[in-house]
């Protein structure tokens, strides 16, 4: 299993997300993929921004380094110019008839679903600006889904 790094991209406020199709669930995710041989964390990052959404990006920083399953997972704080604007790419390795790259867009940290923003938690979206001040601003209330009845997860 390879190890893979992430591009976090954000604009006016909103994030460079995916929609990913894969084995028939639909879910957001970050720009990215596997890092081939010979290739650092950061160009693989950049390479796959570019195959996935058309952007040339430069990398600001290192958000996180996180452990899955036996494979090490980077994220980077990536900026693309202003007049750069995402196309859906593709996943070279994956034939066309497999693709799961479904779209690419800007979204806003409330219009993702809870499951999809779950992941944006692990690879640091609190360390870029202004999203530790939106989360504090949300308030106390459980959104764990089904939770709002007062019943316990089993």
């Amino acid at each position: 299993m390879r190890n893979r790094s992430v591009a976090f991209v954000v604009r006016d406020g909103k994030i460079l997300v995916e929609k990913m199709c894969f084995r028939e669930r639909s879910f957001y995710a970050l720009p990215g993929g596997g890092i081939e041989p010979g290739e650092t964390p950061e160009q693989a990052a950049i390479r796959e921004l570019k195959e996935e959404c058309g952007l040339d990006g430069t990398v600001i920083r290192k958000l996180a380094e996180v452990y899955n399953q036996g494979r090490t997972e980077h994220s980077f704080e990536v900026s693309v110019p202003d007049d750069q604007e995402p196309v859906l790419g593709c996943d070279p390795e994956e034939p066309a008839e497999a693709q799961v790259l479904r779209e690419v867009r800007w979204i806003r940290l409330n219009e993702l679903p809870e499951k999809d923003r779950v992941f944006m938690w692990r690879f640091g979206l609190l360390e870029i600006t202004g999203y530790f001040e939106e989360v504090l601003s949300w308030g106390d209330e459980i959104s764990y889904p089904g939770m709002a009845d007062g019943s316990e997860r089993q």
